[in-house]
């Protein structure tokens, strides 16, 4: 068993141990998720994903990132918007990485 892995979710790239802790995409999942986009485990590399492998986590919490400002401005012109956003997110503990 390797210790780590590199797996795809919601067009990011993770990279992992067993026990950590991540923050993905929103998951519409509760209890556990398999990831089996996985790029790498240890020094095997898929191409571009490796048959078979998968990495097990379980759902800790589903909430909203922090606030991101978008501020726009034009020079000259008494033109000022700000508007924020928080992205909706998925932390994720993983429990196990199977090859």
């Amino acid at each position: 068993m390797s210790n780590f892995a590199i797996f795809q979710t919601g067009g990011k790239q993770y990279r992992v141990q067993a026990g950590d802790v991540v923050k993905v995409e929103k998951l519409d999942a509760e209890g556990t998720v398999e990831f089996d986009q996985v790029l790498m485990i240890g020094d095997k590399i898929g191409t571009p994903f490796i048959d078979g492998a998968k990495v097990i986590a379980t759902v800790v919490e589903q909430k909203r990132a922090d606030k991101v400002l978008v501020f726009k401005k034009k020079r000259r012109q008494n033109y000022r918007r700000t508007r924020g956003h928080r992205q909706y997110i998925t932390v994720v503990k993983i429990t196990e990485i199977k090859d």
